[in-house]
């Protein structure tokens, strides 16, 4: 491991792999909190190196104090949940001596309940007498290469906070500045950096640059081609934007990411016909188990049903929208947009039915808001109704006093009339 200042996490991560390394070392670049105390606490073996703002730098010199047959790497935000341990400990006692890489998924992001909804293939073990190097100043890697094996454990990277938001555009913006000319994998690093500090012509066309070349990963380039799209979105053009995810088609079927992204661009701009179609077929993507990409779960699941509930319903199909939202609701029984959908057909069933028997009525939105002011939290317990309930609408019934009003203008495909 590499650290700086992580007495927040570094314990938390060390107790996690407890008992299934042979050996600990902790790298320290430069910290002035309790990490160094905290890892010498925990058994592992302390060295130091000067900081020079080069992570693949850093990494190597950790790998090369080790002794053991191979190295395992971890961040300090890292841990080993609980089932992955147990699956950790059957790879070390069933890996065949002539294994080089061992590729372990890496969850990144995670939804509300815990799950993951952002993973990806890391290199996670590495054979020492291979002789592996890391390369990349920032987002360091080595290139799988020999025997490789994927493993059923998973590493979580599990932050507590927000580390430093400039230091690795800081280092990029300092290799361009010294004249290095950036590596394919640094520059699409180099441009993702910029669209996270709100740069986005400068990413644009340093994406450009990376896929007009033509060097990068697959992976690399597929994810450029979605980044590019939201880029170009945020500067208001999209016709580049929808250029760059038909860009992606290149490099393949396209995945249940890009089928989201698709259907997302045609959902935004009204056409649900065609954004129920990329939907429909996120749903029929088949997720290739050891692609090295960027994965997010969600994609061939929850997310296109809950769009294509919205779509159908859009459409004048209800029955299809219930179905979709079922479905989404049996991924995600907590979520929130599960329920709305869920409560918002309730309350248009209420209104039909109202309208049949002559009843006028009218459904107001922002419940939720209105529900969270102090008001609103006295009309809940004056009714009774509990914390673990959350309000989506109100439906309103009565008889007009007099004669209906006349109807007011609406925008553009906001109404739907059977």
């Amino acid at each position: 491991m590499i650290v700086k200042n992580e007495e927040r996490t570094l314990r938390r991560c060390l107790d996690s792999v407890r008992g299934l390394m042979d050996e600990v070392i902790v790298v320290d670049t430069g910290s002035t909190d309790r990490t160094v105390e905290i890892a010498e606490d925990c058994g592992a073996a302390v060295r130091t190196f000067p900081w020079c703002d080069d992570f693949a730098a850093a990494r190597n010199f950790a790998f090369s104090q080790a002794t053991m047959q191979y190295c395992m790497w971890l961040d300090a935000d890292d841990v080993l949940e609980p089932a992955d341990r147990a699956a950790f400990q059957t790879l070390k006692e069933t890996l065949s001596p002539d294994t080089d890489v061992v590729m372990l998924r890496y969850h990144t992001g995670f939804d509300s309940s815990g799950k993951p909804t952002f993973t990806y293939w890391r290199e996670r073990l590495l054979r020492r007498a291979a002789g592996f190097r890391w390369q990349g100043a920032v987002h360091e890697a080595i290139a799988p290469a020999g025997k490789i094996v994927y493993g059923d454990a998973a590493v979580s990277h599990r932050k507590l906070g927000p580390g430093d938001p400039d230091r690795n555009l800081r280092i990029f913006e300092g290799l361009l500045a010294a004249g290095k000319t950036l590596a394919p994998r640094e520059q699409f690093y180099y441009a993702r950096e910029l669209t996270y500090h709100g740069r986005d012509r400068e990413a644009a066309a340093a994406f450009e640059r990376f896929l007009d070349e033509g060097r990068g990963w697959i992976e690399n380039s597929l994810e450029a081609c979605r980044n590019l799209y939201r880029a170009y979105l945020r500067l208001n053009e999209p016709e580049k934007a929808f250029a760059a995810l038909t860009r992606a088609l290149r490099f393949g079927p396209p995945r249940a990411e890009l089928c989201c992204d698709l259907g997302g661009f045609f959902f935004e701009r009204g056409d649900f016909k065609t954004a129920a179609f990329w939907y429909t077929r996120a749903l029929e993507a088949v997720p290739a188990e050891t692609d090295g990409g960027f994965h997010e779960p969600d994609s061939c699941g929850y997310t296109p049903l809950i769009q294509l509930c919205v779509c159908w319903y859009r459409l004048g199909d209800t029955q299809k929208a219930i179905a979709c939202n079922e479905r989404a609701g049996k991924l995600k029984p907590e979520s929130k947009a599960y329920a709305h959908d869920d409560a918002a057909m309730i309350a248009e069933n209420i209104l039909l039915a109202a309208h049949f028997l002559g009843v006028g009525g009218c459904y107001i939105g922002r419940s939720e808001e209105v529900f969270a002011t102090p008001y609103g939290r006295s009309v809940r317990e004056k009714w009774g109704v509990p914390e673990t309930l959350t309000a989506v609408c109100n439906v309103v019934l009565g008889y007009r006093a007099g004669p209906a009003p006349k109807e007011k203008p609406r925008r553009e495909g906001r109404i739907i009339r059977a």
